[in-house]
């Protein structure tokens, strides 16, 4: 054979052994790989837990807490967050001096993976202290007693006893401590019953009760005591077992955190606070009814306030999520038409006497000309801003803090972060100088035009603002869609 043809064959032999050998290695690589996830899937979601306790809380500067909308937990009424959580989590908020970050969730066992995962920080729901829990995350300490009561509807046989629950049907929410507690009566009484789990919220089951879609549900005692106000078709009479403790979760390694709400909550305990919260949602029954069962309520309505398709006409104008404006009007007036400022600011949108000269509003307590004479300062503010903010969602938070300081003040912000090279066109940089507009250093700088202003209230504002729009995006329907439907940061 010539020489060329033994040289050809030879090279084309280690290009087979080479490419042989490459789709080995590249399989056995793979297989490593696959192998690798395998691990990593076969290792439960609570045993790493991320690395984040209060120290690390309190630089990002919130607090992230999964709650319920529910009657117990959080929700609207009339433009107002409420809740027996809410305002619990509010208050360990400010303690801590954090804000707070809500997560609504009726899924508890993905709250306990959000919690290990750093989506949260603290699970708030009504959680019962049992051992198989403890795996998720450690418990604080107690914040009340409770109970599982049966809830039957008073016009179908009710049971009177526990050993009745044999051949029946019990709806319970999933993830819940009810199928645990059903499954050691059935042992305990020798009983069959058929226990069906729902994603349903307790509320959602109670109304099922209610409507005779279903027979029977397991709730807490205090969930159970809220739904009878309302409901007097409800026999909540039969309670499943003895008052157990029921608490708040966070992540196993957050010592500190856990030290510091255990602080709150035994100092809440030693003080009136704790009792008073209690029977302001649980034990005036009167106003826990019109709350709940108010059209302006986020568990039974989809209003949140009389002025809504007011509002909604000067969202379509704006180009806004007319629940961003609502949040705006609710800042300003909480609705009121009739509201006056010490300042003299009138009106649904708190106009001064100027402004509404200048938009055309002859009767500010007219909540037509009130509302749309604060659409046209918007739009103004809005035309303002639209060159230099060009990204929208950035550029309403520049609108909302020259509605509140004036856009002078802001326009200084904004020169100012000019002037030492920061991004003009992202709120945080330009909120970092008005913050500092009430220090001499800055007011009195010579690119600033406006001098002195309390410009951390204005940045305060927008979070507010802001804040309060995330919570009636995820509770209330939207419509329309006129922007992302999504959280506006607020730094």
């Amino acid at each position: 054979m010539p020489l060329h043809q033994q040289l050809g064959q030879a090279t084309k032999f280690r290009k087979q052994v080479i490419n042989t050998l490459a789709l080995f290695i590249f399989a056995f690589l793979m297989g490593c790989g696959e192998n690798e996830k395998k691990k990593k899937a076969a290792v439960p979601f609570w045993e790493n837990p991320v690395q984040l306790d209060l120290e690390g809380i309190k630089k990002r500067g919130f607090i992230r807490a999964v709650v319920d909308n529910s009657s117990t937990s959080y929700y609207i009424y009339r433009g107002r967050r409420m809740g027996y959580e809410y305002e619990l989590l509010r208050n360990l908020a400010k303690q801590l001096d954090v804000q707070l970050k809500l997560i609504i969730n009726e899924d508890i066992e993905k709250a306990f993976q959000m919690l290990n995962a750093g989506k949260a920080d603290i699970v708030a729901i009504n959680l019962v202290v049992n051992e198989d829990r403890k795996k998720y995350g450690s418990f604080t300490t107690k914040l009340n007693l409770l109970s599982s009561v049966l809830v039957q509807n008073r016009k179908i046989p009710t049971l009177d006893s526990l050993q009745q629950l044999d051949k029946k049907t019990v709806y319970v929410r999933k993830s819940a401590v009810y199928k645990d507690q059903l499954t050691q009566l059935e042992d305990s009484l020798q009983i069959d019953i058929d226990i069906i789990e729902t994603p349903k919220n307790s509320d959602e089951l109670v109304d099922e009760v209610v409507r005779e879609n279903i027979d029977f549900t397991l709730v807490d005692e205090d969930v159970a005591l809220v739904n009878s106000t309302y409901y007097s078709e409800i026999d909540i009479g039969l309670h499943i077992n003895s008052p157990s403790p029921v608490a708040w979760l966070v992540r196993k390694n957050a010592p500190d955190l856990l030290a510091a709400v255990n602080d709150w909550i035994d100092k809440g305990k030693q003080s009136t606070y704790l009792a008073i919260l209690y029977g302001k949602y649980f034990l005036n029954k009167k106003n826990s009814y019109y709350r709940t069962k108010s059209p302006f309520s986020s568990i039974s309505g989809d209003q949140i306030s009389k002025y809504d398709d007011l509002i909604k006409k000067g969202a379509d104008y704006l180009g806004w999520d007319w629940r961003l404006l609502a949040s705006l009007v609710y800042k300003e007036s909480r609705f009121n038409n009739e509201a006056t400022s010490y300042a003299g600011a009138r009106g649904l949108l708190q106009l001064m006497p100027v402004t509404l000269e200048r938009f055309g509003v002859t009767n500010p307590n007219d909540p037509t000309q009130s509302l749309m004479g604060g659409v046209k300062y918007l739009k103004y503010l809005d035309k303002f801003w639209l060159e230099r903010v060009p990204e929208t969602n950035e550029r309403i938070k520049f609108i909302l803090a020259s509605y509140n300081v004036g856009h002078g003040h802001v326009n200084d912000a904004w020169r100012l972060a000019l002037k030492f090279g920061k991004d003009t066109r992202r709120w945080s940089n330009v909120a970092y100088y008005l913050e500092r507009k009430s220090q001499p250093k800055y007011y009195r700088d010579p690119v600033v035009r406006s001098g002195y202003a309390k410009g951390h209230l204005a940045v305060a504002y927008v979070r507010d603002i802001l804040s309060i729009y995330e919570s009636y995006r995820v509770l209330v329907d939207p419509y329309p869609r006129t922007i992302k439907d999504q959280a506006l940061a607020s730094n």
